[in-house]
């Protein structure tokens, strides 16, 4: 069983034991996700590079626990599915590769179709 196997499957049974499938639709869950990842963003808003630096130092555990709760989300959302996310994020970083190939991407933040 792999690392991502065993966690989802302890997300599953917290799920699971508190009865929470009837609310965890892939709309609510990726709804979650987002407002998740906003309390992430939150964390960083107004901030100057330096500001983030020193932030993230006397944060790394609130910014930990909201990385998290994306992560717990996107693990159920794509066990729901029937995704399996260690195949989907392989397929994904090859088909990047494809789109940003090193001579053309390297060092830029250039868009794909730009490059």
């Amino acid at each position: 069983m792999s690392e991502i196997s065993e966690v989802t499957a302890k997300i599953i049974k917290f799920r699971d034991e508190r009865d929470w499938m009837q609310f965890h639709d892939p709309k609510n869950m990726a709804v979650s996700i987002i407002l998740e990842a906003s309390e992430l963003l939150e964390h960083f808003q107004w901030k100057t590079k330096e500001e983030v630096e020193k932030y993230i130092v006397q944060n790394k555990a609130e910014i930990r626990d909201e990385i998290a709760d994306i992560a717990l989300y996107l693990f159920e959302l794509a066990d729901n599915l029937g995704i399996d996310l260690k195949l989907a994020m392989e397929g994904k970083l090859k088909k990047n590769e494809a789109k940003y190939p090193v001579e053309k991407a390297k060092g830029k933040h250039t868009k794909y179709n730009k490059l």
